[in-house]
C-alpha cells in the first residue's frame, strides 16, 4: 500500500488517487481480530436529562493486519468508541470482541487483553511522565504485566522497531530533551514492547509538524507489514486516513453512517456528511466547499429519523424532495451499518439513488 516515506508530509488526496484505485483489494481473514457487535454507551444526564447517547448501535470490524480510519468531527463519540473497544468503558449494550471472543471484564483478563490491544495517545509530552527516562517509559509496560527477564534487550528492540537507533543513545534522556516526533515515538515503543496484535492510536499525529507526520504514518505502515499489527486510527483527517487506512468508517453523532474501502468512500462518498467533510480538504478536488449549518446535535436528544437530518445539504435543497425521500429523512432511521467491509451508507437519498 503507498504512504509518505521517511521525512515526507501527508499525500494529497489528488495525487493519491490514480495509485490507490489501482491496487486489488487485499483478501480479509474470515474471523476479525477485533470488533464491536451493536456496540451502545449511554452516560447518565444530569438532574434526569436524558442519557446521553455517545456510542449508538455501533458495528464494526477490524481485521487482521488491517489498518481502519475511524473518522468524524469533533464530538461525534470516536474516542468513547475507541476506550470501549480498550476495555476502559463497560458498553450500556453489544459487545466487544478479540479473536472471536466476546471481551471479559474480570480484571485478570482485561490484563490479558490490554497485552494484545495497545493504545497510543494524541499528545506524546502528556503521556509521559516528565519525570521518567525513556528507558522507564518504555519498560513500565513490561514491568506492570510482570516484568521479563530480558527487559532490557526488549526495551532496544522496541525503540528501534519504533526508529529509535541506537536505542542505547536514548535509554537515559527525558521526554523534554526529545523531539516531538521522537516523543511519540517513544510513546510507540512503549505499546510494542508488550507485542501487542492490536494498536488503538487515537488522533496519533494531531499534534506533530508535517514533515514528522509523514515519517510517523510511514512507520506504522512499516509496523503493519514488518509485524503484522492490526490498528484502528481515530482521527478527524481525512487526508490522514487516505495516507494510512485500508478501511475508513465515518461517524456521526454515535453511529457509522458510512464506511468501506478508502479508495471508495473518499474519491466516491455517498453521505452527504462525507461530502462536506471531503470538500472542506484543502487538496480536495475543484468544488465549492459544503458548510454544514448549524452545530451536531445533543447526544441525549438525537433527532427522529436520519439523526443527519437537520445540518442535511441534500435535504435543504430539495434533492431529497425530489427524490421522494424527504419525509423518510425526517421521520425513518437509516437501518445501522454492519461491520464488514463493503461499502455502505446510512443514508435515503442514497439508497434511493442506488436503486434509480
Amino acid at each position: 500500500m503507498p504512504g509518505p516515506s521517511s521525512g515526507e508530509g501527508v499525500v494529497p488526496i489528488s495525487d493519491a488517487v490514480t495509485e490507490r484505485t489501482a491496487e486489488p483489494a487485499e483478501p480479509r481473514t474470515a474471523v476479525p481480530v477485533l470488533s464491536a457487535a451493536g456496540l451502545s454507551v449511554r452516560f447518565a444526564g444530569r438532574r434526569g436529562a436524558p442519557p446521553a447517547r455517545a456510542v449508538d448501535g455501533v458495528h464494526l470490524d477490524v481485521g487482521a493486519g488491517e489498518i481502519v480510519a475511524l473518522v468524524g468531527e469533533s464530538g461525534c463519540g470516536k474516542t468513547t468508541l475507541a476506550r470501549t473497544l480498550l476495555g476502559l468503558e463497560r458498553p450500556s449494550a453489544g459487545t466487544v470482541s478479540y479473536a472471536g471472543r466476546p471481551l471479559s471484564y474480570r480484571s485478570r483478563a482485561l490484563r490479558a487483553y490490554r497485552r494484545e490491544v495497545q493504545l497510543v495517545l494524541q499528545d506524546p509530552a502528556g503521556s509521559l511522565n516528565p519525570r521518567h527516562t525513556v528507558y522507564e517509559a518504555v519498560a513500565e509496560g513490561l514491568r506492570i504485566h510482570g516484568g521479563a527477564a530480558d527487559e532490557r534487550e526488549r526495551v532496544a528492540d522496541a525503540l528501534a522497531r519504533a526508529g529509535l537507533r541506537p536505542p542505547e543513545r536514548f535509554f537515559l534522556r527525558y521526554p523534554h530533551e526529545l523531539s516531538g516526533g521522537q516523543r511519540q515515538r517513544v510513546v510507540i515503543a512503549g505499546a510494542l514492547v508488550l507485542e501487542p496484535k492490536v494498536i488503538v492510536a487515537d488522533e496519533p499525529v494531531a499534534s506533530l509538524d508535517a514533515s514528522v507526520r509523514g515519517e510517523i504514518l510511514a512507520l506504522l505502515l512499516r509496523l503493519r507489514d514488518e509485524l503484522g499489527l492490526s490498528a484502528l486510527v481515530v482521527t478527524h483527517d481525512l487526508g490522514l486516513a487516505w495516507n494510512i487506512a485500508d478501511r475508513v468508517a465515518v461517524m456521526y453523532l454515535g453511529r457509522i453512517v458510512e464506511t468501506g474501502p478508502v479508495e471508495k468512500i473518499l474519491v466516491a462518498p455517498e453521505h452527504p456528511y462525507t461530502q462536506a467533510l471531503l470538500s472542506v480538504l484543502p487538496e480536495a478536488r475543484a468544488g465549492i466547499p459544503v458548510v454544514l449549518s448549524g452545530e451536531p446535535p445533543d447526544p441525549s436528544r438525537v433527532p427522529p429519523g436520519c439523526r443527519f437530518h437537520v445540518r442535511c445539504p441534500i435535504l435543504a435543497s430539495g434533492a431529497a424532495e425530489e427524490a421522494g425521500v424527504a419525509e423518510r429523512c425526517q421521520t425513518e432511521d437509516p437501518a445501522i451499518l454492519a461491520g464488514s467491509g463493503e461499502a455502505q451508507a446510512a443514508c435515503h437519498y442514497a439508497a434511493a439513488r442506488a436503486r434509480a
